[in-house]
């Protein structure tokens, strides 16, 4: 299963401990953010915030697909949030998948 980082972020004026916009729509995606996690067959391995003065947010799931992680994007709740935030998704593997792919490396030939 593809494994994603999601890089949350967004400006001092936007951030949602202060502006009620930001905060009611971020309210909204929270309470039903396990069930739209269930819909799509996605797995949260872990979720960080930095303190609020850091303006930024860090996921970590599982997907089955890309297909189905962006279609957990697509959902309103979800697209309500990207009006005052950006969203930057990496492809990501654990430190023991890289490993194995390392050793079925081959040497370049000299």
């Amino acid at each position: 299963m593809p494994t994603f980082m999601v890089i949350l972020r967004h400006s001092p004026e936007n951030c949602d401990w202060f502006n009620e916009k930001s905060r009611k729509a971020t309210l909204e995606f929270m309470s039903k953010v396990d069930e739209l996690l269930k819909k799509h067959r996605i797995k949260m391995l872990g979720a960080w915030t930095m303190d609020p003065a850091g303006h930024q947010s860090f996921w970590v799931v599982e997907a089955p697909s890309l297909e189905a992680f962006q279609k957990f994007g697509m959902e309103p709740e979800a697209l309500a949030t990207l009006a005052y935030r950006t969203m930057e998704i990496k492809l990501v593997m654990s430190f023991e998948e890289e490993m194995k792919l390392r050793k079925q490396a081959t040497q370049p030939s000299a």
